[in-house]
């Protein structure tokens, strides 16, 4: 089993912050693996700073666990709220984060990853959670 941890980072003009992967297609909130001996805040909080030099400014809020056994057997992510927080300008990782944006709900790429379009419904359309990705 492996677990991971995302972060739904929304600006006060509440937009979203998305990445781009150099390594995969689409469009994700940032995130990655929890490591051993790490919680999943910790987790959420190491992974925006390395992928986009994001920094919290206060706990995230967790939105809900999921579990991602369609695209990776085992797997499940927990999807934090993180509506406090700081960016060191538009820092993202080279390598691994192709391109970073901010996007309004309404105006997400279309080759947005399906689980994170599921989980911006849920916040900002009150969308029946769905315990999958």
């Amino acid at each position: 089993m492996t677990l991971g941890a995302q972060g739904v980072i929304i600006d006060e003009q509440e937009r979203v912050l998305l990445v781009r992967h150099s390594y995969r297609p689409g469009w994700f909130f940032p995130g990655g693996g929890v490591e051993w001996g790490e919680t999943l805040e910790q987790a959420v909080a190491r992974e925006l700073e390395e992928e986009v030099g994001g920094m919290l400014t206060a706990p995230p809020t967790l939105h809900e666990m999921f579990s991602n056994g369609v695209n990776f057997p085992g797997d499940h992510i927990a999807v934090f709220i993180i509506r406090q927080w700081t960016r060191r300008g538009n820092y993202r990782a080279k390598g691994e984060i192709a391109e970073t944006g901010m996007f309004a709900y309404d105006d997400v790429p279309a080759q947005i990853d399906k689980g994170t379009r599921a989980r911006l419904a849920e916040i900002f359309d009150q969308a029946r959670l769905r315990p999958n990705w």
